[in-house]
């Protein structure tokens, strides 16, 4: 949890940037996301560009209240995530409606809020080190007794699949991004041919950074952790809430490998679970070799969570519930693979995807 955005040197002209914000029914919170977006401290021309993915809510309206320029999608395409054709189409109309051509594309979710000095410091550490990306992960809703012990628990859990120092390293082969904020330079992105290249891509966000990242021509990318900077909107404190978010492509991530789960769930029960097992059998059974092996365990554990959890200002103690969350996200893969196989998998806003 040590990859932060910092402010860097301010770049001599202040680059045009377009944010696109692909919404389907998001009224709730569409509003304050283009609020946020207007108000931002930002020298620079801005342009806020809101793409109705075929609403029923009045997120349109809510959008256009808010003081953002709305389109509306086209029907979807076979082949296509509603996602990334909605992204797809604000990118269309920014080439067509901006000129010039903005530097900068801020793709951004319609549940994310942006703090007003957000963009200014994507812009200048994106142009300070050249980078062809430049991405926050939100900060997600931690309330309640779901949000406390599984969102801390998800945000570790994707730092350990994608090391954030491993991704920003330049010539590593790892590489990742966070979809709620992706700052991306347009000359990269149609160097590599444009959001059709992803066009089916259920985690689009990494596929995205892998792109960039590997080229040709490879780029520099950076991804960091949100404090105040950008955070989200949507509510975590329900389990169901939760659950579908993973479980919608837990099993993508797995690239839909039976052998593949089986070692996930294997290495889940070992990693996290056997420790506590080890402990209290150890303990009952008077095998000290055997206990303080869990002890032990049990302690890496937990000054491996900690840094994490002390961004969600959660107490130490929370280290020890670490075990709990990963028995349930173990489950949430599982449920993600019975969804595939029944032909429901990456449902997400009413749309189903093959």
């Amino acid at each position: 949890a040590d990859q932060r955005l910092a402010p860097g040197p301010a770049p001599e002209f202040w680059p045009s940037v377009v944010a696109i914000i692909p919404a389907r029914n998001e009224r709730p919170t569409i509003g304050d996301v283009v609020a946020s977006l207007k108000s931002t401290h930002y020298p620079g021309r801005l342009d806020i560009v809101v793409v109705d993915d075929h609403s029923d809510d009045g997120t349109a309206d809510a959008a256009k209240t808010a003081g953002a320029t709305v389109i509306a999608a086209e029907p979807l395409p076979q082949g296509w995530s509603g996602k990334l054709w909605a992204v797809h189409a604000g990118l269309e109309h920014a080439n067509q409606a901006c000129s010039p051509a903005p530097e900068w594309i801020l793709l951004t979710d319609a549940d994310i809020h942006h703090a007003p000095d957000t963009l200014r410091k994507l812009v200048a550490k994106g142009h300070d080190q050249n980078l062809a990306l430049v991405s926050l992960m939100a900060r997600l809703d931690s309330r309640g007794i779901w949000g406390g012990l599984l969102i801390p628990a998800f945000v570790f859990f994707f730092q350990k699949l994608y090391p954030f120092p491993w991704v920003n390293r330049h010539g590593h082969w790892m590489a990742a991004a966070a979809g709620g904020c992706m700052l991306i330079r347009r000359t990269a992105l149609q160097e590599i041919g444009g959001i059709a290249v992803l066009k089916d891509a259920l985690i689009d966000d990494c596929t995205l950074g892998a792109k960039l990242k590997h080229g040709p021509p490879k780029r520099r990318i950076w991804l960091g952790l949100s404090g105040s900077e950008v955070t989200s909107l949507r509510d975590n404190r329900s389990l169901k809430s939760i659950w579908t978010m993973v479980s919608r492509t837990a099993f993508t991530q797995l690239r839909h490998s039976t052998v593949l789960l089986i070692g996930a769930v294997v290495g889940m029960v070992f990693i996290y679970i056997a420790p506590w097992i080890a402990l209290v059998w150890g303990a009952s059974c008077q095998d000290l070799l055997l206990a303080v092996s869990g002890g032990c365990a049990i302690i890496a554990m937990s000054v491996a969570y900690w840094p994490t959890l002390q961004l969600y200002d959660q107490p130490i103690a929370r280290t020890l519930l670490l075990p709990v969350a990963a028995a349930i996200y173990t489950a949430m893969t599982v449920t993600s693979a019975i969804h595939h196989w029944r032909g429901q998998g990456g449902k997400w806003k009413g749309r189903t995807y093959p």
